[in-house]
């Protein structure tokens, strides 16, 4: 069907069959083959009593957001709706794989004047889960300093007094309670309160942005904060949560920050790359709501694809050719590819296998989905046209093996686009993150800049990039972002600009489970320095009285004000550390 209103991706996997489903790592994301349900996420108006007579599954979420859960059949139904205005399937998040503290301007609030500590600021991590163990989270007197850790993967179990928090039908919500009853337990912790962080990400994460620590090496930022944790859910075999996972998780840390009356940071260390990049994508306007209830920062990691040659962004003229070559390694079991469109152009599309066989999508085709395999690779085609959330038109290109093949054809595909009517005559492609491809899946001409993940391309986001503390130099791993100037008037759009802002993210030593040194690199590392930053931040403006509108864009405008210089860096702000190098210092209000 094409409604209108189905984003492309569920467009085209609706149109696959449930083996294609089953081979591709993307268009699967959502459904369950087991209850022939899908989990989708919705914005709407009014009420959705509707949506409950098709016996879907309603969980309301903030602003008109909420996710649904329906048998496929009712699909179509759901869309038709009147109070239904748009719906996306979810999409796979993939996590953004310390100096010391003196490096970002935080020390020198810690152990000086004014002593901030992040008291009376709730902190929220939502990653991987947490080693609530670790003295590291405790007050001092052993008890813990997590108020509420909602693990989403775990089963509800009332005889043990399990339950998923109120309004949510998946995992179980801890209290600080239960968690000071395992903690009183000792080795026996884990029987009482079977929580974990298996991968050790989150406990890093939290660590670094609020971890306290005898040791300053090993001390985080806003080190009495009080913390709440969620351990996002993961039921794809690779183990990778979705959106919607992100979207219930970021709503109840936002009531619970309601509930206590508190300031709120979050922590988001994870993104992917399915979308335009222009913020017009539900999970993108749901940041931007999110950013703006209450008194709360949202800090995001712009991503770990800067040096992946994931992406290619170019201008072509009416009449003109352009190709771009894809190289697909050995290996790839399957493979995604997006290319997106400006909605005032019309192009011609043609793409050539390893072997010379030709696809042309032309000029004006009709949105809907095309099948045709080549080369042992069957090629699903989604031609989208613009919707009411989406103005960008997309070509959504699915790889999967053909026959009895494992893999899909290696070698160089090309894309050929002509331009047969052009107004901007702009077009982007993007592939799937590192992490869900080979090392040896690239373009050969790569464009670097907006290369920053979903949903750090937000604009009410604290968006951060990462740079090297040692060498004071920009990370080339760090997503870039966008920094644009008006090239007729050569006027610029501070409002714009990504990343807002850079922190220390290359060769860091943190503590992860039990305790355990580590040294990691990447965006996930640098955001909750900044993370912690804001709540000491909110606790000199909101809690100290100094400001008691030190939150949202304010906050952000504290930030990028006093943001230092960085090595190599001329003109500020940039699409690579936007408007610097965090330095807290420099950036508290009063």
């Amino acid at each position: 069907m094409d409604s209108g209103k189905l984003d492309n991706a569920l467009e085209l996997s609706l149109d696959m069959t449930e083996e294609e489903r089953g081979k591709s790592k993307e268009l699967g994301v959502g459904f369950s083959p087991e209850e022939g349900t899908w989990e989708l996420i919705v914005k709407y108006q009014g009420n959705l009593d509707a949506v409950r007579e098709l016996g879907g599954v309603v969980e309301e979420l903030i602003a008109g957001y909420a996710i649904i859960t329906i048998p496929q059949g009712q699909v179509d139904a759901l869309a038709a709706i009147p109070q239904i205005e748009y719906v996306e399937k979810p999409k796979r998040l993939f996590f953004q794989l310390l100096e010391p503290l003196t490096a970002s301007c935080i020390s020198q609030v810690q152990l000086r004047e004014p002593y901030l500590t992040g008291k009376n600021v709730l902190l929220a991590v939502i990653d991987t889960g947490i080693d609530y163990r670790s003295n590291l989270f405790r007050n001092a007197d052993g008890t813990t300093r997590i108020w509420n850790l909602w693990d989403q993967v775990l089963l509800p179990d009332v005889e043990r007094g399990f339950q998923p928090p109120a309004g949510f039908a998946q995992g179980v919500e801890f209290t600080a309670e239960q968690i000071n009853e395992a903690l009183s337990a000792g080795d026996q912790a884990y029987r009482i309160l079977p929580s974990m962080d298996v991968s050790g990400h989150g406990t890093a994460v939290a660590s670094v942005a609020a971890g306290y620590a005898e040791e300053p090496v090993f001390r985080g930022v806003a080190t009495q904060s009080p913390l709440l944790i969620v351990r996002l859910g993961n039921t794809q075999a690779e183990g990778f949560p979705k959106t919607t996972q992100l979207m219930r998780a970021v709503t109840w840390c936002l009531r619970k920050a309601a509930d206590y009356g508190m300031p709120l940071c979050i922590n988001l260390s994870f993104g992917n790359t399915y979308g335009a990049h222009n913020g017009t994508s539900i999970l993108e306007r749901f940041m931007d709501n999110a950013a703006q209830i209450g008194r709360t920062a949202v800090c995001v990691g712009s991503g770990n694809e800067g040096s992946t040659a994931g992406h290619v962004a170019r201008t072509i003229q009416e009449g003109e050719q352009r190709t771009e070559i894809l190289s697909v390694g050995n290996y790839e079991s399957a493979l995604s590819v997006q290319i997106w469109l400006s909605p005032m152009d019309t192009y011609q599309l043609m793409m050539i296998t390893p072997t010379g066989n030709r696809v042309t999508i032309e000029a004006g085709e009709p949105a809907g989905t095309r099948t045709v395999t080549y080369d042992g690779t069957q090629l699903l085609i989604y031609v989208g046209a613009a919707n009411p959330y989406a103005a960008n038109k997309e070509i959504y290109v699915e790889m999967l093996p053909a026959y009895n093949n494992s893999y899909i054809a290696s070698g160089e595909w090309r894309f050929i686009f002509t331009g047969v009517r052009t107004a901007t005559g702009e077009y982007a492609m993007y592939l799937p993150a590192q992490e869900a491809r080979g090392t040896q899946t690239f373009f050969l001409n790569p464009t670097p800049q907006q290369t920053y993940t979903i949903p750090s391309t937000s604009s009410a986001v604290i968006t951060v990039g990462a740079y090297d503390s040692r060498s004071e130099r920009y990370a080339e791993f760090s997503g870039r972002g966008r920094y644009y100037v008006n090239s007729s008037t050569g006027l610029s759009n501070f409002g714009n600009v990504k990343p807002d802002l850079a922190a220390p993210g290359v060769n860091l030593l943190v503590m992860g489970p039990d305790d355990q040194r580590i040294t990691v690199s990447g965006t996930s590392y640098a955001t909750p320095f900044v993370t912690g930053a804001c709540a000491l931040m909110m606790e000199q403006g909101i809690v100290r009285g100094i400001d008691p509108y030190c939150y949202g864009e304010k906050l952000k405008a504290y930030l990028q004000m006093g943001a230092k210089p960085i090595r190599g860096e001329s003109v500020y702000p940039n699409e690579r550390v936007g408007w610097g190098a965090l330095c807290l210092r420099d950036s508290l209000p009063g």
